[in-house]
């Protein structure tokens, strides 16, 4: 009976991370595989530059705005089950929205980002409550799956496309075959546990602690950052003379460069009493990667992607990390995932919106710069609170 008990202990964590890991590669490739075939989309449904903006913006607005609904699923369905149905929604969404005419692309992308935003906030409280002692290493493992999946996506739609005849249709819907792999492995993980019972969601104060919103700025300027890259990128270096998938293998290198910061940097910084040094330090990495994707000769362009995917996967796990890092227990990680994804992600989807605004008023890619270079700087700046040595509730020194 003991022998079999840790056997079942260990076969039930094992289940569970198997579990996260198949749902947090298909937390991206409904955003980043809209961007390699941008153009193609555009052409087939008359879409002119302000609302290919809007469709980039749309899922990133969507993350934030159903973020705040994903406490209220847990304490109503319990957590699992809560992803297991947001997740059947993603899947439908995927599948459906390419073949839907325009309001249906735009509907189905909106529903995938809210999909996205609610499994976003629950999976880190998972996580929280389920490996407490290992939380660098399993945010370390999250994040590279979640850049796996929006690196494939990436660098595969637009082959996808050619391979289909040069119909973005079922490229685009080809991104439900991961989706429906990580339901079978939920519900595999889901058999055996009993349904919670209903719980009445409570807020814990977060939206009046200080720390909470450093904590939410610096998730919502760095997510800024890197959806202007999912969105952007490619158009930007094929305006620059690359061809389209050359463009998209761009950007998929990026994306899949950062899984080796997203597993070093939360290892590193989980050992350090602060993370001041570290949140500065991605942030200006990302920023001198950008600089050369913008501005350097095109011969440096896969020196740039290289740099910038290596800033902005240490950028993303140190955003997800501090969710854990700041909160004193399960309840209150999930609370500020709640909230510093929820505003974070609308204040990330003002970026890429900005960046097409800005690229159609002034004719180009070279005012672009600044607003990154402003980005940039606040969450730097909002890194330097959310790095230091506190939690959620901590009383400043000498009181």
């Amino acid at each position: 009976m003991s022998d079999k008990a840790p056997d079942a202990t260990l076969a039930r964590r094992l289940l569970t991370l198997a579990g996260l890991l198949l749902v947090a590669i298909n937390l991206r490739p409904a955003l980043t595989s809209v961007a390699p075939i941008l153009d193609p989309i555009g052409r087939g449904l008359s879409l002119g530059a302000a609302g290919q903006s809007v469709l980039t913006t749309l899922p990133v607005l969507c993350l934030g705005l159903a973020a705040p609904l994903a406490p209220r699923l847990a304490a109503r369905f319990g957590p699992e089950r809560a992803v297991l149905g947001v997740l059947i929604g993603l899947t439908a969404a995927l599948g459906l929205r390419p073949f839907l005419g325009t309001s249906g692309l735009f509907v189905g992308t909106a529903l995938a980002g809210g999909c996205i935003g609610i499994m976003g906030v629950l999976l880190p409280g998972l996580v929280k409550r389920d490996f407490p002692t290992q939380i660098g290493l399993m945010t370390g493992l999250y994040t590279m799956m979640l850049n796996l999946g929006a690196a494939g996506a990436a660098g595969v739609t637009e082959p996808l496309r050619l391979a289909f005849d040069q119909a973005w249709q079922p490229a685009l819907a080809f991104w439900l075959v991961p989706a429906v792999i990580a339901i079978v492995a939920w519900i595999a993980q889901l058999r055996g546990t009993a349904r919670p019972a209903r719980t009445v969601h409570r807020g814990h104060g977060v939206y009046r602690s200080a720390l909470a919103w450093q904590v939410t700025v610096f998730m919502g300027l760095q997510s800024s950052l890197a959806y202007i890259v999912f969105g952007w990128l490619p158009t930007m270096l094929a305006d620059r003379g690359m061809a389209p998938v050359a463009a998209g293998v761009a950007l998929s290198v990026s994306i899949l460069l950062q899984v080796s910061t997203a597993l070093a940097v939360p290892w590193l910084a989980t050992r350090l009493p602060r993370q001041r040094a570290v949140l500065v330090g991605v942030v200006l990495v990302t920023l001198c990667g950008l600089a050369g994707c913008f501005y350097a000769p095109l011969g440096w362009v896969w020196v740039s992607v290289v740099v910038l995917g290596l800033g902005q996967g240490g950028s993303f796990a140190m955003a997800l990390t501090l969710l854990a890092l700041r909160a004193p227990d399960a309840a209150s990680a999930a609370e500020l995932s709640g909230m510093a994804q929820g505003v974070g992600y609308v204040m990330a989807a003002l970026g890429p919106f900005a960046v097409g605004l800005i690229h159609d008023l002034a004719g180009g890619w070279g005012p672009v710069g600044i607003l990154l270079a402003l980005i940039g700087a606040g969450a730097m700046l909002a890194g330097l609170g959310a790095g230091r040595d506190r939690q959620l509730g901590d009383r400043p020194a000498g009181r």
